[in-house]
């Protein structure tokens, strides 16, 4: 049994239409998902991957309007890794979000970039051995597209420490310095403590929520008493719909998620035109007309494309 590399990782944003038009246009990814927060659905949650929704492309936000900036501190991600092709498609890049008003630095070997939010980003040619997880965008050659999630790092307190939770329980190999990586049937996954800065962590917008590991459906028990047995407080299986999940916090303090790799995306909404209907848990469907009242409506680049096109 093992982990099956990435599933998602979860932020928070304080206004989901940039947001969107940062992703879903600038970055060319899809606008797979419009629902609400399950816990509070007066909040969208919006996802993001590749053409089908698959898991190793998906980013998804908890809109919570107008919130105040958060800071990366002990146990919290502070670096996405987003996968490119080559060293020319660091270059498309530089001059697509130059283009765009962003302020990309170049790297030796890659480009950083801030979301609107102030998420630190990092495009990365991807190492070889992950299936590209490619979205379509008109302005976005396939030779440069974001290939799916590479990587992630967080902070955290001994830092180069090798954390067995990791490699004893959830089956991740340690590169040394604080550098992991998870491999699964087809995906791996690159895995980073960085020490933590002497500054306090704030959860607000920019900030990572959760990072999620995929789990082949069969499995997700297994993993949960897993988990237990280790001494990990995990919780129940939470259905979310698109996946079932179970949460802990791993020892340095990040909030993990194992997600199963089905139902997918698609079980609500034609794959065709996934992302551009607001979709609401069956909990929630009774709040359908005052919540779309409430929720300031989101243009999605697909579908407004479309729309002029037909016209």
């Amino acid at each position: 049994m093992r982990l099956e590399g990435l599933h998602h990782i979860t932020m928070i944003t304080g206004d989901a239409q940039s947001n969107v038009a940062f992703y879903a246009d600038v970055l060319g990814l899809r606008l797979v998902k419009k629902t609400v927060n399950f816990d509070q659905p007066s909040a969208y949650h919006l996802y993001f991957g590749d053409e089908t929704g698959a898991p190793g492309s998906i980013l998804t936000w908890f809109e919570f309007a107008g919130a105040q900036r958060g800071r990366a501190g002990l146990g919290m991600i502070h670096t996405l890794q987003l996968g490119v092709p080559s060293a020319a498609a660091l270059d498309f890049w530089e001059s697509r979000l130059k283009a765009k008003g962003a302020n990309p630095r170049r790297g030796e070997t890659s480009l950083h970039v801030d979301d609107p939010d102030g998420l630190a980003l990092e495009l990365v040619v991807a190492d070889g051995g992950n299936p590209p997880l490619r979205a379509e965008h008109p302005d976005v050659p396939a030779e440069h597209a974001v290939t799916g999630l590479e990587g992630a790092r967080a902070y955290a307190a001994y830092a180069s420490v090798t954390e067995g939770v990791l490699t004893e329980v959830l089956g991740f190999t340690h590169l040394g310095e604080g550098e992991y990586r998870l491999d699964g049937e087809q995906r791996h996954f690159h895995w980073a403590y960085d020490q933590a800065p002497d500054v306090n962590p704030a959860p607000g917008s920019g900030t990572v929520h959760h990072i999620a590991w995929a789990s082949r459906d069969e499995d997700h028990l297994v993993w949960q008493s897993r988990i237990a047995e280790a001494g990990g407080y995990v919780t129940d299986v939470k259905d979310r719909d698109y996946f079932h999940a179970i949460y802990f916090r791993e020892p340095r303090g990040v909030l993990f998620e194992i997600a199963t790799l089905s139902p997918g995306f698609a079980v609500d909404e034609a794959p065709e035109h996934l992302g551009e209907a607001l979709r609401l848990p069956p909990q929630h469907e009774h709040l359908r007309a005052e919540l779309e009242q409430s929720l300031i409506p989101v243009v999605n680049p697909r579908a407004a494309r479309r729309q002029e096109q037909s016209a």
